[in-house]
C-alpha cells in the first residue's frame, strides 16, 4: 500500500530554474506551435519520396519516418483537442470543490499504476491551508488526474511522487515534486503537464514548473473564492 501522508520531504528548493515559458505563449499556442513541426517533416518525407525513383528497402525506411511523424502529431492533437474541450467546462455547473479531498481521491485511483511503477506516491496537507476552488467538478477532476498521471509517469521508477499542500501569505498552493529522467519535449506525460496547465489556469490558478538538476517541480497557486466567481 502506498502511504498517503509523509512528512515534509527532503527536496531542495535552492538553486530552482523555471523551465522555459516558450516566449509566455499559452498551453494551446504551444501545442499549435510543435504540431509544425512533425506536419512539416512528414511533408518534405513525402517531397523526397516522389522527386527521384527509390529502391523497396528505402521506401519502407521513409513510411517507418511517416509513420513515427504522424503518431507524433496524433498525440498533439489529441492534446489540442483536450484543451479545447476544457473551454467546455466554463458550461457546466459552478461548485465549490474541495481538493484535498479530489487530490486523495485520485491518489487512490493511480495507487496500482504507481505499485507496479515503484514509485512511492505521498500527500501532505497542511490543515490550516484552504484548497477551495469554485469550478465544474468533472473538469476539475481530469485536471488533477492529469497533473498526478503526468507526473508519475515522468517519474524515475523507484522513485517519489510528493504532493504538498500549505499557505502563504494568504495564498494557498499545491506542489507536486519528482524525480524525472532526461527531458522529452512533447512526449505524452509532457502533453498532459501542458493540458493540466490549461485546466489550471482556466481556473485562475496560477501554474509554475521548475527543475533543479533532475527534480522536477510544479506550484500551483489558487485563487480565493468571491461572489464573482460563483
Amino acid at each position: 500500500m502506498i502511504p498517503r501522508m509523509s512528512r515534509r520531504g527532503a527536496y531542495p528548493a535552492q538553486n530552482a530554474k523555471s523551465l522555459p515559458e516558450a516566449g509566455g505563449r499559452s498551453p494551446l499556442a504551444q501545442l499549435l506551435h510543435a504540431l509544425n513541426q512533425p506536419l512539416t517533416g512528414l511533408q518534405c518525407s513525402m517531397e523526397v519520396a516522389l522527386a527521384t525513383p527509390r529502391t523497396p528497402e528505402q521506401y519502407v525506411v521513409g513510411m517507418r519516418q511517416g509513420l513515427e511523424l504522424t503518431g507524433r502529431m496524433r498525440a498533439l492533437v489529441e492534446a489540442i483537442r483536450e484543451v479545447a474541450d476544457g473551454e467546455e467546462e466554463k458550461k457546466e455547473e459552478l461548485e465549490k470543490i474541495e481538493l484535498k479531498a479530489l487530490l486523495r481521491e485520485v491518489l487512490d485511483g493511480l495507487e496500482p499504476v504507481a505499485e507496479g511503477k515503484s514509485v512511492c506516491m505521498t500527500l501532505e496537507c497542511d490543515a490550516a491551508s484552504s484548497l477551495e476552488l469554485r469550478a465544474g467538478r468533472p473538469g476539475m477532476a481530469n485536471v488533477v488526474f492529469r497533473s498526478l498521471e503526468s507526473a508519475l509517469s515522468l517519474a524515475v521508477r523507484g522513485s517519489a511522487v510528493r504532493m504538498e499542500t500549505g499557505s502563504a501569505g494568504g495564498e494557498s498552493w499545491i506542489r507536486i515534486r519528482w524525480h524525472a529522467g532526461p527531458p522529452a519535449a512533447f512526449s505524452r506525460p509532457e502533453l498532459g503537464l501542458l493540458v493540466a496547465q490549461a485546466g489550471w489556469e482556466r481556473a485562475g490558478a496560477e501554474w509554475k514548473r521548475e527543475r533543479t538538476e533532475n527534480l522536477e517541480t510544479v506550484t500551483v497557486r489558487l485563487p480565493g473564492i468571491s461572489s464573482d466567481r460563483v
